[in-house]
């Protein structure tokens, strides 16, 4: 169930490999880029990880993007990845229907801190870093519902780092964690309580939401991708009576670079959401906690 595979070598450091790629979300070749960079990176920070090195994959129409698009969207991945001290030392190309980019990429972690999901403990408390809507909002960009503001807003928040989400998380003593993208926060969630043996609760009402995503998602711009997820963890979940539809799809919303989901003691909850406060992180909402009961049940309140 965790987000990138964990190698234990006889001597030195673990190391966590992974590979993460995506269409287009923004119409900017550059952003995207970054986004897409991101977003690869994260597993890395989701297992406690630091990324090292990495691989770039494209696949892309034939001659239906021009050089210096390309050029721009690799440009992007490349000062993304060394803000995050990760060279790209190579890559492979493709000729594809479809444009598509992103990493492999090769972290370092301390195998016995690794924020595996195994790792995570009754009565952890769960600490969310960014807020949720992307998977809307890159909807709603396609369909031009989205001003300038608010897609400048959306490519600030994607594109940021969670390395600052991981260093507070193994500050705080966090046992695992966990990075919100395609299946959503539930669909995640259901993964790292599967994983760890345990069953979890949610609080709807303090889960961080872009401002514009409800509005958006009651006029019906909603991925195919996030009503799949809501399809996913219908069996798993225990909705509470008062939960629109509009709720339910929302935490379910297909996400990219989204934060990250951490399980810490309760001893440890007021130091990682200060630490994350200050660290200028985009969220530091305690949104619920993982309980003994059937792995990987949730009840939504």
């Amino acid at each position: 169930m965790d987000d990138a595979a964990l190698l234990r070598p006889e001597s030195g450091p673990g190391l966590v490999l992974t590979v993460d790629f995506i269409t287009p979300i923004v119409d900017d070749a550059y952003a995207y880029g970054a986004i897409a960079a991101a977003n690869s990176l994260s597993d890395v920070y989701a297992m406690g990880g630091e990324p090292q090195v990495a691989l770039a994959v494209c696949g892309f129409p034939e001659g239906e993007v021009p050089l210096d698009v390309l050029e721009s969207i690799f440009r992007g991945g490349r000062d993304k990845a060394a803000e995050a001290g990760c060279a790209i030392v190579g890559g492979h190309t493709v000729i594809d229907p479809e444009m598509k980019y992103g990493l492999c990429v090769v972290g370092s972690v301390d195998a016995d801190r690794a924020l595996a999901q195994t790792r995570a403990r009754e009565g952890d408390r769960l600490v969310l870093t960014k807020p949720l809507g992307f998977g809307v909002a890159a909807q709603a960009i396609k369909n031009d519902r989205l001003d300038d503001a608010d897609i400048a807003r959306v490519v600030e928040i994607m594109s940021a780092l969670n390395r600052g989400a991981k260093d507070a998380a193994l500050s705080a003593g966090a046992h695992a964690a966990t990075d919100v993208t395609g299946f959503g926060l539930l669909g995640h969630l259901y993964n790292l309580a599967s994983g760890a043996g345990l069953a979890a609760r949610i609080y709807a009402d303090r889960v961080p939401v872009l401002d514009f995503v409800r509005p958006l998602v009651r006029e019906g711009v909603v991925p195919g991708g996030t009503r799949r997820n809501l399809d996913y963890v219908a069996g798993h979940v225990r909705w509470a009576d008062a939960l629109e539809e509009i709720d339910r799809l929302v935490l379910c919303d297909a996400q990219t670079s989204g934060g990250l989901l951490i399980a810490v003691p309760p001893e440890g909850e007021a130091a990682l959401v200060a630490a994350l406060e200050k660290g200028g992180a985009h969220a530091a909402a305690s949104v619920g906690e993982l309980r003994a009961g059937d792995p990987g049940r949730i009840e939504v309140v």
